[in-house]
């Protein structure tokens, strides 16, 4: 299976909190793990604001998973998407609806507890 981790399900990953311990267990198993390059930039920062160790959160997304770049086309997709998606979501992020359309690329399903997935098949709720 493909999964997309989310930048909530790595911060969960890095607390150690009970969906951490799920994406924990997954990563162990034989999945193809994915992330999109920007949920490093998410994760860092909060672990920085949170004065947590950056260089672990870093390490252990890029050592856990392939890292996707999205292509213009991609980003194309994305941006069509949330502006749709904010017409009914207004809080709706451009980063999450770019890992829906990295997911819908890769046939892959994203893990997370990000409400905002709520109302898309391309997501697990752990």
């Amino acid at each position: 299976m493909k999964y997309i981790i989310d930048s909530y399900g790595w911060i969960e990953y890095l607390n150690g909190s009970l969906v951490g311990e799920k994406i924990n267990k997954i990563l162990k198993e034989n999945h193809e793990i994915y992330s999109v390059q920007i949920s490093i930039a998410e994760v860092v920062s909060k672990i920085k604001r949170k004065n947590g160790n950056t260089e672990i959160a870093y390490n252990s997304i890029i050592s856990n998973s392939k890292i996707i770049e999205l292509t213009p086309k991609m980003l194309k997709e994305a941006g069509l998407l949330h502006a749709e998606t904010r017409k009914k979501i207004e809080n709706f992020g451009l980063v999450d609806a770019m890992l829906i359309i990295v997911a819908r690329n890769i046939s892959a399903k994203i893990l997370t507890n990000d409400s905002h997935f709520k109302n898309f098949k391309e997501a697990i709720f752990l």
